[in-house]
């Protein structure tokens, strides 16, 4: 099966965060074999009661190659053309998943061992994988996360802060507004206000943005609303404190804010030889916390037709791919050696 094949295997494989267990399975099953004709070992590590990362390792483990099996909503069969594999997960991540796994097939065949190939679930909500993976260490000195970067390096990726505001008021009959209380207009007051908050920004990942992803409340057209709430998100790229700060600021008095999620903007490693980017996207290297090695960041693949209708991926950055994981390995274990 080549690379091409493999990525559509994968790709029809449904694999939406928390139903992982069928392309753990095939995992499972492919890297097994694989692992038997090398003298290499294949484990399930549980993640939770119900879920499981996929662990494959030759020797003793210096570079770890690990990118996510989950996927965003909802399930696209794979299909291609002549320069193209469409589908979900084309290029995040099944499309990585199926280089690396070639990588390894090529690296095996010439010999190399002491690395593995670690595959997590549940990146794309909150990193349950790779939180529990950080908790299980194997001794890997450098880790390899695989994500959408064109084939270039990234030199860092961008945080994420993310937010619920939630606004209450006293309804009344529209036409009587003075006896009711509007928490819309608590929440667009508050909205407004962050609107006009200057963010930092970092001379390698360069600025932070504000989304306001929803906006929901209110009971009909003629009814003052007595509930509305919004979420936001943050692409930090340094300290969230600040941040953090002024949004309870611009809170006071207006709406309650709860933060469900944080993950801090990192920077990264370059290698010589390989071309750089900086990414605005958040990954699992935060949830590792260093676990698995020194990270470093490269996939096949567009982050802009990512988590769309028409994911794909290109061909040749798949075939390049697996050339570029098999020389990073190389390059790494060399470094190891000195």
């Amino acid at each position: 099966m080549n690379v091409f094949e493999l990525t559509r295997a994968l790709v029809d494989i449904p694999s939406i965060t928390n139903e992982e267990k069928e392309v753990g399975l095939y995992l499972l099953g492919r890297l097994g074999g694989l692992a038997a004709r090398t003298g290499g070992s294949v484990e399930r590590l549980p993640v939770g009661a119900e879920r499981f990362n996929v662990l494959a390792t030759w020797g003793e483990p210096r570079v770890t190659l690990s990118t996510h099996m989950d996927t965003v909503p909802p399930h696209i069969p794979s299909r291609e053309d002549d320069e193209f594999i469409w589908g979900r997960g084309a290029c995040d991540a099944k499309g990585i998943m199926a280089a690396m796994i070639q990588a390894a097939e090529g690296l095996l065949a010439e010999g190399v061992r002491n690395f593995a190939l670690l595959f997590v679930v549940g990146e794309e909500r909150n990193s349950a994988g790779a939180l529990a993976a950080a908790r299980d260490r194997r001794g890997s000195r450098w880790l390899v996360n695989g994500e959408p970067t064109e084939n270039k390096l990234a030199l860092g990726s961008k945080g994420a802060l993310r937010f619920e505001a939630e606004a209450r008021g006293r309804m009344a009959h529209s036409a009587y507004p003075e006896l009711g209380e509007s928490a819309i207009d608590k929440l667009l007051d508050f909205l407004e206000a962050i609107r006009r908050l200057p963010l930092p920004t970092d001379p390698v990942l360069g600025p932070s943005t504000l989304n306001i992803g929803t906006i929901a409340g209110g009971r009909a057209p003629n009814v003052i609303p007595d509930e509305a709430r919004a979420e936001i998100m943050v692409r930090l790229v340094g300290d969230p404190a600040p941040i953090r700060e002024a949004f309870q600021r611009a809170a006071a008095g207006r709406v309650e804010l709860r933060e469900v999620l944080m993950v801090p903007a990192v920077h990264l490693k370059a290698l010589d030889g390989f071309e750089t980017t900086v990414v605005a996207f958040t990954t699992d290297i935060p949830a590792f916390g260093g676990a698995w090695g020194e990270p470093l960041l490269i996939g096949p693949g567009s982050i802009h037709v990512a988590h769309t209708m028409h994911e794909h991926v290109a061909k040749s950055q798949l075939l390049e791919a697996v050339e570029i994981y098999k020389r990073i390995v190389k390059t790494l274990l060399s470094v190891e050696a000195i």
